[in-house]
This record gives structure tokens, sequence and C-alpha cells, in this order.
């Protein structure tokens, strides 16, 4: 009995025991299942993230539109077309300073951690606890360049593991000095560009390679928040944080203490840049005159171009001064044909249609032609011709006050810009010798065989119309406009260069010495084209289409030709004031004098 008993209470307590151990190891058990668990979540999860990542090699090399650098006639660059990224730069290619900068101040450790620097992340983090927000950050440039380059601005966990296993395949990639080359071509900092190359030119009007210890130091400030610290924006705070950046420079040795104190010296807010709308009907035409040249572009070309941009700028600021409430342009060229300016509307960013080479009515600007052909045979300014009214069929034209003046000369002809002796003219000389002389001064192709083309009914371009003046102007030289001169790739190599032909002489010295004659009297006081006399021009012509819808004015100064015109884009008439004597030639003399 005393045994059965013993037996029992041994069993009870391996009942008792057996649970206890079994739950136990079942509940470790599920921990560790429970791990593994999250483990093979953790690594399907950095799994899909990876699959989710951008094609790496797609994005390192990805392609961009060729930039075309336009350059003025003495090298400066006026615009950059197609620019997305700056000029690509290096550590061996920038002085050293411009990228000690970026390291002093980002990531000072660069070039001893790997792609994650543990201690930054230690500081940050107690920084941040010890301000209760977050305030700081331990990104390494590496982190950025992966952030830079691949990944977008969305602040989620699988961006963060995404950007540190491309911070790993950068590291076992590339070298440091790669890296920090891909950070500085890539970060954006300014109006949507990228590359610190792109924010010197747009701040400083410099290329990176050129940037002073001081910019430097105020790029490097924008890299925490570019609108925050931008020199343009916030200049105050930008200057502060340049100084701090010029102290870092100093404790790790990259600049000395007197260096750093002078470039503390020049800090100073960023100036903007010129204002590139006013010479973008200008490098509109050249873009499609580049296109024209060479075709589909593959790389980044330098186009070297005729435009004076001091004359271009004073041409785009007294324009829209005079025209009022209407639309205006002009255009200045030498008497080679070399294009110096061409202004082609009052604002480029209300309307980019370039009027410099819109078809319209030159009126009686058109006028020389006819005389040249009367010069040419036997006629001089001191011929008489009869000033009466004339008509052919159901053509019957008026002078423009109403008024005829009866025998009077070639030259006071010219000079009051009469509309009946011209077409008695064409009438004696015949009308095919008035379109052929239109053809060897460049324009004849595009005019109709008919009375009131003498008058100017025929549209032309102002550019066009300046043309026939050059010729005139170039001692009866043919000229060609153009406005390019050489076209070379990012390397120097020539892809296109102007070999101009000899130029033909298409009008006799005595035809010339005449008919510049005639275009002197409509400048002196007496000339319809009296408001465009200052000192050095040479002569003019004014022009007014019917209805006043067109008002025109071409003069010479010195060795330029400047054609002007004001109108409105839907032809309907201007005011009955405005004649080629009044606006336009108000404008010409303004710019001449």
């Amino acid at each position: 009995m005393g045994k059965d008993l013993q037996k029992k209470n041994i069993a009870s307590r391996k009942n008792q025991s057996e649970p206890r151990t079994s739950r136990g190891l079942r509940i470790f058990v599920w921990c560790v299942d429970l791990f593994m668990l999250l483990l093979v979540g953790v690594a399907i999860y950095v799994v899909i993230v990876f699959l989710q990542m951008p094609s790496l090699d797609a994005i390192l090399h990805e392609t961009r539109p060729a930039t075309i650098i336009i350059l003025d006639q003495d090298g400066n660059e006026i615009r950059a077309s197609n620019r997305i990224m700056g000029t690509p730069v290096s550590v061996e290619s920038l002085p050293p300073h411009v990228w000690q900068s970026i390291i002093a101040i980002e990531d000072k450790r660069f070039f001893e951690h790997g792609p994650i620097e543990f201690r930054a992340i230690a500081r940050a983090m107690i920084s941040n606890l010890m301000r209760g927000r977050l305030a700081a950050g331990g990104s390494t440039i590496t982190q950025q360049t992966a952030k830079n380059i691949f990944l977008s601005r969305e602040k989620k966990i699988s961006r963060k593991i995404q950007e540190l296993i491309l911070s790993y395949w950068l590291e076992n990639r590339f070298t440091k000095n790669q890296i920090l080359d891909l950070y500085m071509n890539r970060v954006s900092l300014v109006g949507g560009l990228r590359g610190i190359d792109a924010a010197a030119r747009m701040l400083f009007q410099r290329s990176a390679k050129e940037l002073s210890i001081a910019q430097a130091a105020q790029i490097a400030a924008m890299l925490k928040a570019p609108t925050a610290y931008s020199p343009l924006a916030n200049p105050d705070k930008n200057i502060a944080r340049a100084r701090v950046i010029l102290q870092e420079m100093v404790r790790q040795g990259y600049i000395t203490l007197n260096q750093a104190r002078i470039a503390a010296r020049q800090l100073a807010p960023a100036v903007p840049g010129h204002n590139t709308n006013i010479y973008r009907y200008w490098t509109d035409f050249v873009l499609d005159e580049v296109k024209s040249t060479i075709g589909t572009l593959e790389s980044d070309l330098y186009v070297y171009t005729t435009l004076d941009m001091k004359l271009q700028e004073r041409v785009a600021d007294i324009l829209p001064r005079h025209v009022g409430e209407y639309q205006g342009a002009a255009v200045a060229m030498d008497t080679g044909g070399a294009v110096r300016a061409m202004v082609g509307g009052t604002d480029y960013q209300e309307s980019q249609f370039n009027r410099a080479l819109a078809l319209r009515q030159p009126g009686s600007s058109f006028k020389p032609v006819v005389y040249l052909v009367a010069l040419e045979n036997g006629m001089t300014p001191d011929s008489y011709v009869n000033d009466s009214p004339f008509s052919i069929g159901d053509y019957s034209p008026q002078n423009y006050n109403k008024r005829y003046y009866g025998d009077i000369t070639l030259a006071t002809a010219f000079a009051k810009s009469v509309n009946s002796v011209p077409l008695k003219l064409t009438q004696e000389f015949g009308i095919d010798n008035v379109l052929n002389m239109a053809g060897r001064l460049g324009v004849g192709n595009k005019l109709r065989r008919e009375y009131s083309t003498v008058l100017g009914a025929s549209e032309m371009s102002l550019l066009d119309l300046t043309t026939i003046y050059a010729v005139i102007w170039n001692d009866g030289y043919s000229v060609r406009p153009y406005s390019i001169t050489k076209i070379t790739d990012a390397h120097g190599n020539i892809i296109y260069e102007r070999n101009p032909s000899e130029p033909l002489q298409v009008l006799m010295p005595q035809t010339v010495d005449y008919m510049t004659e005639l275009l002197a009297d409509v400048v002196k006081p007496a000339g319809t084209g009296h408001r465009a006399m200052a000192p050095g021009v040479l002569g003019g012509k004014t022009g007014t289409s019917n209805d006043n819808r067109d008002a025109w004015f071409v003069g010479a100064w010195n060795n330029l030709i400047i054609g002007v015109w004001t109108g409105n884009d839907n032809f309907t008439p201007m005011s009955s004031k405005i004649t080629g004597g009044t606006i336009p030639a108000t404008i010409f003399h303004e710019i001449v004098k």
C-alpha cells in the first residue's frame, strides 16, 4: 500500500514537471520561429525593394539633349539651349579648394569611412535627442550621391533601404574620387539645373574651375538646403554658413587662416546674370540656322555668332519704349552681312513670334529698287521727272498726302517719297527690269509681277529689306546675311566654319554714288526721314504701307545698316499719324545717337 502511494506521488510529480518543461520549450521554439519568420519577411521585403530599384547603369549613363552654347562676336556666352547640367567637372580638373569646401562641411571623413559613417549617425542621433526634434542627419556623400542620382525625394523606409544598397554598390564599383565627381555633377542647387558648374555659372557667371575660395564656400553652403541657403534668395544665411565652412576648411588643414580671412572678406550676395530673354529672338534664329547647317545634334556644341551683345541690349531696351501699344522689330547688320542685333518683338515672354522674319508689305522702303533701275539707265539725281496722277488699268494709287508737285528732280521725288514717279519709271524701263534688280539685291524670287509691287505691296521680311540697303552701302557688292562664323564640339574640334565666296559686284560705282546721295537727302530737314538724323548717319529711307498697317525705316550709320518696323500682328491699321518717318525713324535715331 505504501509503495503504491509512493509510485503515485512520483508519477504526479513527473506529470507536473513535464508540462512546464514542454511549454517553455515550445515558447522558445515559437520565438525562434517568429524571429526566423521576421528575418524571412525582412529578407523578402529587401528583395522586393531591391527588385523595385531603377536600372543603375541606365540612370548612371543617362543621355541628355545636346547642349548648344551660343557665343557672341567676342566669344562671350549669350545663352545655352537644352542645358540641364553644367560642364562636367572632376576632382582632378577643379582647384582643390572647390571640392575641399564640400568635403569640409558635408563629410569630412569621406575618404576614410565606408558607405555609411556610423560616427556621424551616432552624433546625429544624440543631437536629435538633445534637441527633441530631427535637426541633424548622418548621410555620407556616397549616400547623398545614391539619393541624388537614383532615387526620388519620398521619405519612405523602402527608399532608405534602397539608398543603403546603392551606397554599397557605388563604393564597390567606383573610387572615392569618382563618387565625389558624380556628386558634384548631379547635385541640384539652382534653377532646376544640376551640378556645381551650373550653379557657378548661374550665381557667379563663371565656371566651377574659376571659383574663388569664397565662392566655392558659398556654393557648398547651399548643399544643406539650396533655397534656404541661396546667395541670391537668402544671402545672409548663405554667407553665415559659408563662414562656418571656411572655419572647417582651416580646421581640417585645407586652407590657411590667412586665406580664410581673405575669403571671408570676399563673401557677398550673388548677382543675377543678365536677362537672356533680350537675346531669345536672336538665339532662336541661330538655333534654326544650326539645325539647317549640321542637321541632327549628337553632342554639345559651341556656336560662335556675329552678335554684338551691347548693341543687342541697346536695341532691346529702346524698341519697346517707343512702339507704345503696337509691336516692333529691329535688325542691325554690317555691310558684309554679319547680323549684329536682332529683336523680334517688344517682349519675348509674351510672344515668341519673331517679327524681324515676318513677311509684311515694305511700302515706300522698296522704292530704291526702282530708282536703281532708273540710275542704271542713265538718269541722275538731277534728272527731271513729272509728279502727276498715274493709273494703269484699275490701279490708280495716289501720293500719301494727295498732293502732286509737277516737274521735280529725281532727288526731290525720292526725298518726298511720291508714288507716281516710281510707277512712271517702271512703266518706262519695264517691270521685269525692276524685278531683276530686286533679284540682284537678293529678294527677287519673293515678289509678285505687278505694279503694286513697285510701291511695296509684295511682302518681305525686315531682314530681307535691310539686306537690300546693305548692298547699296557695301559699294554695290552682293551681301548674304549670316549669323554663324564657326561651330565646334565640346573639345574644340571644328564642325562648321564659314567660308564665304567672293562677293559679286551687282551695282556699278556710279549707280551706288547716285543712290547714296538720294538716301542722304531723306534724312535732311526736308526729307521724310529727318527724325533719324544723328552724327554718323549716312542716309536712309522711310516706308509706310496702305492704311498705315506697317511703318519702316532703314538707314546706315557708319558701318551698320539698321532696319526698324512697327505695326500690329493682326494687320489692323495703326494711327494715321504713324509713318516710317515717325516711330521707326525715332527708334533708329535713339539706337545710333
